[in-house]
Order: structure tokens, then sequence, then C-alpha cells
């Protein structure tokens, strides 16, 4: 028998031998469904109750049997996904103790000396309480991840599963003591048979590859902050998702009732990570882009780097704070009303200075109102006591304030404003001039302008979330809600509430008592985006991902002091990822040669894997570089399986769609849209032009996105 044909004939029979225990798995958890769905069904039976506290019961019972459905469904892909064979060293009991049963300790699978541990999505136990799988964020999962040749942890052998729906497709291996000559070995190792898999579009969960310094990032304590750092492909993202879902198993009732928010760059970003926790059994928490972080406002629009960095640094705090007491535009100028005969009458100036006087009280704009209208009676009174004889201070503010011109008056005057009616009246360069007082030279003046005088971007959303802090808002009348009605009475239970809707739906976003508040590309932020996750994070902690060597803000100090600000002063924990996994070495080493010419400090991993392909860069002529880079683009796709991503300056992008492939594998994004997602293959447009618009380090982004193949297209200027 050849080597092959021998280790093929080992394949097969280890296979067949995980084939046997992920059927009964699946024959468990199917009995678990139908239990499931037949409390489920039971609780829909009592439909006729009547009583309040049965009614409530009821829909509790229903809830719990249809998220436990839920639960099952959601990770029935690839359920079984890993296996430890363990050194038994007479601590059988030590499996994770919130899924020890009340009756009994749990016991491993014995096989002679050595305990079986196999690991999956859930934990999941036999009718007799014996562990099938064990959750992969149990303490009793940790050595799936975090035992090395150096340092086994009673390890021999680790083992990753893959299936295809119930049936297993493969196990590759890494035996981590070779003194267990005995122990059979399949293939090369799970990691990197997952970094040659081809990209869909969607990022994927790492749960079977999830390496020893990931793990201890995910694991870290949740009080406090987590800042996890690390150069392009490290899986800084994929970490803090990871780290997600590991806090809701943790602690579910802190985490789940007070929420997590996910924070990133931009909408492509999101769609790009969405069904990670999904994947992994985890729909509560929050995800937001950063233009999506204001209520009622969505924008993925972008500022030019200049506008942008005008409107993120903290000159504009002042800016808005002035901008939020200027008299509304199209406010009266004049006051005229007759009392006893007599006109009473208060200018243009007169009212100005009343206005100057409210504010000075320090009241909020929008809170000030009553306040408003005492300082226009007192102005009235002060015009009438000269001319008016007997008059008495109560009669004449009953009078007055009550009389509907005068309220009227009041309402134009004084109206209660909202910071999406504020911030475009900016675009008038006199008013923008005298809220900022100096703070700005004329030609930021006239870039600010005229961006107010369009729609919202990005760099809009945490000035407007900032002005609705300056603005205060008018409380709020109580209202009733609920309406009751004679007859039947309708079965509304949890279960439809929470599986119909979005699941952060409940939560609006400028929802402020988050227990954890994860923010990714964490370099990019600008001060006043700092400002405003600081107001959603108060209470939370923190799980803050970045890379300084990415960064597209111009002023790292200012922003580095705002992140302080947010953080808080609790206890930081902080991990560096030192592994690039996405790249191989051939790209990344291209990469690194680059930013390191602009960036000597750079944070640079190691590339851990060798492809023999060499990045391609081509010079045409500049009148054919659209072209040229849609003939790559159709190129790369007869090179790779997966996704190609076409990056070019947003200025260029109606005009070279054109000419793109119609291909769903063909995605086209900016450079600032392209930070944290990958492709297969990347066709870079006009590199040097990137450069010279977003900067050195947001071409060192564009560079790191491929895992397969990379293509430059430049213009050959000479």
């Amino acid at each position: 028998m050849s080597g092959d044909d021998r280790q093929l004939s080992v394949r097969d029979t280890e296979m067949a031998a995980e084939q046997r225990h992920v059927d009964v798995v699946y024959r468990r958890l199917a009995e678990l469904r139908d239990a499931a769905a037949g409390a489920q069904r039971a609780g829909y039976g009592h439909r006729e109750a009547t009583v309040p506290g049965a009614q409530f019961e009821r829909d509790v019972f229903v809830y719990n049997a249809a998220k436990r459905i839920a639960d099952i469904d959601a990770q029935h892909e690839g359920l079984v996904f890993g296996r430890l064979d363990l050194r038994d060293s007479g601590d059988a009991d030590r499996v994770d103790a919130d899924e020890r049963p009340p009756a009994a300790a749990p016991k491993d699978v014995a096989e002679g000396e050595v305990k079986v541990r196999h690991i999956g999505r859930l934990g999941l136990r036999d009718s007799d309480y014996r562990p099938l799988l064990i959750d992969w964020r149990a303490p009793a999962a940790a050595p799936f991840y975090q035992a090395t040749a150096a340092d086994p942890q009673g390890v021999i052998r680790r083992r990753v599963i893959r299936c295809s729906g119930q049936r297993v497709t493969d196990v590759t291996d890494d035996l981590l003591d070779p003194t267990e000559s005995g122990y059979a070995v399949v293939g090369d190792g799970a990691l990197m048979a997952a970094l040659t898999r081809r990209r869909t579009g969607r990022m994927r969960d790492i749960v079977a590859t999830i390496q020893a310094e990931q793990d201890a990032a995910i694991r870290a304590p949740a009080r406090g902050a987590t800042v996890i750092t690390g150069g392009p492909g490290t899986g800084k993202t994929v970490v803090a998702l990871h780290r997600a879902a590991y806090l809701l198993y943790s602690d579910r009732r802190r985490f789940e009732g007070a929420g997590i928010l996910i924070v990133g760059p931009s909408d492509v970003f999101m769609r790009y990570i969405e069904r990670v926790l999904p994947s992994l059994g985890e729909d509560t928490a929050a995800l937001y882009s950063l233009g999506d972080l204001y209520p009622g406002v969505t924008t993925d629009r972008r500022d030019s780097p200049s506008v942008a960095a005008i409107k993120g640094g903290l000159r504009m705090r002042k800016v808005l704070s002035r901008a939020a007491r200027l008299a509304p535009a199209g406010v009266p100028t004049e006051l005229s009303i007759v009392y006893k005969g007599e006109v009473l009458r208060l200018a243009r100036e007169e009212l100005a200075a009343l206005r100057t006087q409210v504010h000075a009280k320090g009241m909020k704009p929008n809170t000030a109102k009553l306040e408003a209208g005492r300082a226009l009676l007192v102005g009235l009174w002060r015009k009438a006591k000269p001319i008016v004889p007997d008059l008495v201070p109560a009669e004449f503010s009953r009078e007055l304030g009550g009389r509907n011109e005068f309220l009227a008056f009041l309402d134009r005057w004084w109206p209660m404003q909202s910071p999406v009616d504020v911030l475009p009246t900016l675009a008038d360069r006199r008013r923008l001039a005298e809220a900022a007082q100096g703070a700005f030279h004329r030609g930021e003046l006239a870039e600010l302008a005229e961006s107010f005088g369009k729609e919202f971007t990005v760099s809009d959303v945490p000035l407007l979330d900032e002005l609705d802090q300056l603005l205060g808002r008018e409380p709020k009348q109580p209202t009733r809600q609920v309406k009751e009605h004679q007859g039947v009475q309708e079965l509304t239970t949890i279960q439809d509430r929470m599986f119909t809707r979005a699941p952060r739906a409940h939560r609006g976003a400028d929802y402020s008592e988050y227990a954890h508040v994860i923010v990714d590309e964490a370099q990019d932020l600008s001060p006043m985006q700092w400002r405003m996750l600081g107001r959603r994070g108060q209470i939370a902690g923190w799980t803050v991902v970045g890379d300084a060597a990415q960064s597209s803000w111009p002023d790292p100090a200012e922003s580095a002091a705002a992140q302080r600000a947010a953080l808080g002063r609790g206890p930081q924990h902080r991990f560096h990822l030192s592994t690039n996994y996405r790249n191989s070495a051939e790209i990344f080493d291209y990469a690194a040669e680059v930013v390191r010419e602009a960036v000597p400090d750079a944070d640079i991993p190691d590339a851990v894997r060798r492809t023999g392909v060499a990045p391609r860069l081509l010079k045409v002529p500049a009148d054919t570089l659209l072209t040229e880079t849609a003939a790559q683009a159709g190129r790369a796709l007869s090179e790779v399986e997966g996704v190609v991503g076409v990056i070019a300056d947003p200025d260029r992008h109606s005009e070279l769609a054109e000419r793109l492939p119609q291909d769903d594998r063909v995605i086209l994004v900016g450079p600032l849209e392209s930070k944290g997602l990958e492709y297969d293959a990347v066709v870079v447009c006009d590199f040097p032009g990137l450069v010279e618009r977003f900067t050195i380090r947001v071409g060192y982004v564009v560079l790191t996105r491929a895992t397969q193949l990379l293509i430059q297209v430049d213009p050959d200027v000479r």
C-alpha cells in the first residue's frame, strides 16, 4: 500500500469515527428540538387564559420554547467542529460549571487513560447528563484554542472536524504530544486549510481555528477596556465579534439585558460582518455603522479628507455650542402688544439682549422656553411701568402671559429646535462665521459652509449628536400606548415581539445604557466620534480594536485623548496580535515595504503562508487606466474562485462600474470603504493617486485586502 493510500485509509477511518459521534449529537439535538416544539404548542394551547398572571406565564413559556428552537436552528450547520484528546489527570469532573446539572457531576467520555472532549457551537448533553458537546466558550473548551506544543495543557491531539450539513467531510489534526506515537494524525493543520478557503463576500466565524493569542483577547475580563492591536490580517475584527459572543455566554443576563453595541466604519463593513454573531447563536447585539448612530439619520456619504478633519476636530465643540444659542433663522425681530390701551414694543436689539440673558442662565435652549417667556414678560413690564398707572405685577403677568398672541409670538421667537434643522443653517457663511468666532480661517469656512449645504455625511453624525446634547430635549408628555378592547383578546407573545423584528429595534441609535461597546477600526475615529460613542458607553465596558499604521485620522494625539476620555478610568487589558492570517507572504511583504518608507514604526505582523504568486504591478497609458483595470478584474475572476475587490477613488466609480464585468463576484469599493474587508483577489486602480488623496496609511489598507492575488494598475506618467 502506498503512503497516499495509507493516509487515505487513516483519514477514512478517522472520519467514520467522527461521523458516528456527529450522528449521536444530531439525534440528540432533534430530540431537544421536538421537546421544545411540543412545549411551544402546549403554551399556545393556553390561549384562552384570561387571568393576567396566567397570560404572563403562558407568554414566557412560549417565548422560552421559541428561543430554544431558534438557538438550535441558528447553530445547526457546523455544530460539531472540534475534538480534544486529553491525558486523564484525575480531574474528570473539570467541565464548565455552567453546564453542570444539579443532580450529578459530568464525566468525560473515557477511552482508557485518555479523555475525549468534543467542541461545538453549543453545549449538549445526553439523557443521562453526560456531555456530548462542549460549548466553545466554556472553560473546558479553552485548551482547544490555548494549547501549544510548548504548553500542551494536557492535550495529546487536537482535531478540527469539517462538516457539510450533518456529514463529516474532513478532519485535520495537530499532535501536541509527540511522545504519543500511537495516535493517527490526519492533514497538515487546520489553520492553513481554513486560510486557503475562498471568500464569499461575508465574514465567517473562526470558532474552529481561533489561535492562542486571539483566544486570550476573546476571554479577557469584561470590566474596563480591552484594547486589541495588530497589523493587517491578524484577525482583530473577528476576535472582537467572538468576544461579544463570549461575553453573552459568560454573563447573559447582564449583556443581553443592557445590550452590546458593535460599531464599524461603514455600511459595507457592517454587511460584511453581520452574519458572524448569528452563526454563533447570538443575535441580540446592536450593530451600527458610524453613519447610523444618530436617530433618523442613515448615511454612508463621506466628506473630502480636509472637510472631515475640520468637522471631526474638537474645535467644532465650541462652534456648535454657539450655534445652538444663535437666534433661529426667521424668528420675529419685534414684539408689539397692547396693554390697557398702551402699545408695548420690544425692538430687535432688546429681543437680542433678552435672548442673551436667557442663555446666560446656562439652560439648554429646548428646556428654556418657560424662562424665555418670563424674560419677555419682564421686558414688557419695564416698558409698561412708566406709562401704565396702578400696574400690578401678578395681574400683568397673568393677563399678558395667557394671551394667545403672546404665546404665539413665544412659539415663533423661541421654537423647539432639532439638530437636523440647526446644522444645515451653518451653510449660511455669515451664520457659520458668527458661531465660529475666528476658530477657522476663510478657506475652512468656505469648505464647511459648502458641505453643510448638502446631504448629511458620516462626519455630520457626531455633530448632530453633539447638538442634541447642547439643545436639550423638550420633556415628553406621557401618552397612553395600550388600548383596551372588548371581546376576543389577541395572543401576543414575547416570541412574536422578539423574532419578527430586527434585534436592535428595541434600542434606539442614541441608547446610552449599553453594558459593553465594541469599536472596530478605532484608529480612524475622530475626537467628535469618540465623544458620540462615549455617550453611549457611559456605564459600559469596552473592546477597542485598531492599528495605528492604518489610521486615516490626521491628528492621532487629539483622537487618543478623546478615546481615553470615552473609555473612562477603569482597568485596561492590552493584547497584541502578531500574525497575519489574511495575506500571502508575497502580498504582505510588498505592502510592508511600501508602508515602512513612510511609517518606520508601523506594526508589521508575520505572514504565515506562501503561495508563490507575487503581486502584479502594471503601468498603462493614463487614457486606458479604467479599461485596463476592468480587464484585470475579468482576468482575476478566472484565477480565483471567490470574490474580486476593485478599489478605486470614489470619483471614478460611476465611470469604472460601466466597464467592470457584470459578475456578482466583483465588488467595487473606495479605499476607506475597504477597511476591515478582504477579498480573494484585489485590483487597485491608480495606487499613487489614492495615496496622494488619502495618505500612505490608507494606501497600506488597500494593499492588504487580498488573500491570494494582488494586481496594481497605475497610470504611466513618464
